[in-house]
């Protein structure tokens, strides 16, 4: 509703920078049509805006997602206006910033005027994200549903990843799973594992019947033992209802959930995330195809990395081995064009719908013939070509 009101006085605006991470709905601002009205620096590139990217007035900006809290703060990226939606105030006067805390937090810390839309179907949850309502400037009251994203059904190769990576995720795990099907077949993989924590920047629906059956109680983590942690969520209404005030849940500001010294503190930290494709040396591309930008650098980097300093931790990526479309993921050389996410030097396990590869004290040549014995089996031939011509 702000944003459609932005647009609306969009005549009356001039060169007005908008900076957001993943947004839903059709982002009107970054049409053509605007363009004296606004700029879009995007701290990640979602559905709606790759189409609109054209590396100048809408662009986007590469940053750690634990540092972007750091970016506002400073003054680096000055915030001018925070634009936020919230719950109603409580008895106490405290709304809640609801399904996104993540940077949302430092935003209302870091800009001098804060404009926020107050709705009734926002959850309340506990944690970082209660913002008093003295502290907010202008207040908007509407009552839209929250925007959903319901979880896509399973492929056989999504399926048979997540049983891959289950044998690898151990009892009393603490978890990090990005978002996409691989990650909820990696949960759906995990039901009779017991005693998982989870410290996450997100999660979806698919966390909810490990929560519901007890596989994840969180009571062997080494801190916030027994509350399921996490930046922002990213789901239906029934997850939504599960995580409204209930105080085994708390979302916590970015810099904090993603910071590498945290996640290390928990035992056995098991991060699952996703790539667009990785080279023959374990190099990740997992926010391009080519110089496409189609996502953002996240949190990948910082959870795998911690993940690999926690005791008894294991940090994955994970991928089908070809794309719906057919296309390889796992190639000689990124794209030209392609953005490294994560370095070959980070990287651990790679898994696939054929196994696991695991990359760790590992030559380049080594390397290079794990991965190809995960690759689709009609593209192995190619890849031992290409790599003994290289």
């Amino acid at each position: 509703m702000l944003l459609d009101a932005l647009v609306a006085q969009a005549d009356r605006l001039r060169d007005v920078e908008l900076i957001h991470l993943h947004t839903e709905g059709p982002a009107r601002y970054a049409d053509p049509e605007f363009a004296a009205s606004f700029r879009v620096a995007n701290l990640f590139v979602g559905a709606n805006m790759r189409h609109k990217l054209d590396g100048g007035r809408v662009d986007y900006l590469p940053c750690f997602l634990s540092e972007i809290p750091a970016l506002f703060l400073s003054g680096r990226r000055r915030l001018d206006v925070a634009l936020v939606h919230v719950s109603p105030p409580d008895r106490h006067g405290y709304c809640s910033l609801g399904t996104s805390v993540d940077v949302a937090v430092a935003a209302v810390h870091a800009a001098p005027v804060i404009i926020a839309q107050v709705n009734p179907r926002m959850p309340r949850v506990h944690g970082d994200g209660f913002l008093h309502v003295d502290a907010i400037d202008y207040l908007v009251d509407v009552d839209v549903p929250i925007p959903e994203i319901a979880p896509a059904p399973l492929s056989e190769a999504e399926r048979a990843i997540g049983q891959h990576i289950a044998a690898y995720v151990d009892h009393g795990a603490t978890l990090q799973m990005g978002i996409g099907a691989v990650p909820d077949a990696v949960l759906a993989a995990l039901g009779g594992h017991k005693h998982l924590g989870v410290h996450t920047e997100m999660f979806s629906d698919g966390l909810l019947p490990l929560l519901e059956s007890g596989a994840v109680d969180n009571s062997r983590k080494a801190i916030h033992p027994g509350k399921t942690v996490s930046g922002f969520v990213m789901g239906t209404r029934r997850l939504y209802d599960h995580i409204h005030d209930n105080p085994a849940v708390v979302q916590l500001s970015i810099d904090y959930v993603n910071r590498v010294d945290v996640i290390a503190r928990n035992p056995k930290v098991t991060s699952v995330n996703s790539a667009v494709e990785v080279d023959l040396t374990g190099q990740v591309c997992a926010d391009s195809v080519g110089s496409r930008v189609i996502s953002g650098v996240g949190g990948q980097m910082d959870f795998v990395r911690g993940a690999m300093l926690s005791p008894g931790g294991k940090a994955i990526i994970a991928m089908t081995s070809r794309s719906r479309s057919g296309v390889p993921r796992l190639v000689n050389q990124l794209q030209p064009g392609a953005g490294v996410v994560t370095t070959r030097a980070h990287v651990h396990f790679v898994a696939t719908e054929y196994g696991v590869a695991d990359l760790y004290g590992r030559t380049l040549s080594e390397r290079a013939a794990a991965l190809t014995a995960i690759a689709h089996p009609d593209d192995r031939e190619g890849l031992s070509r290409a790599w003994a011509e290289r």
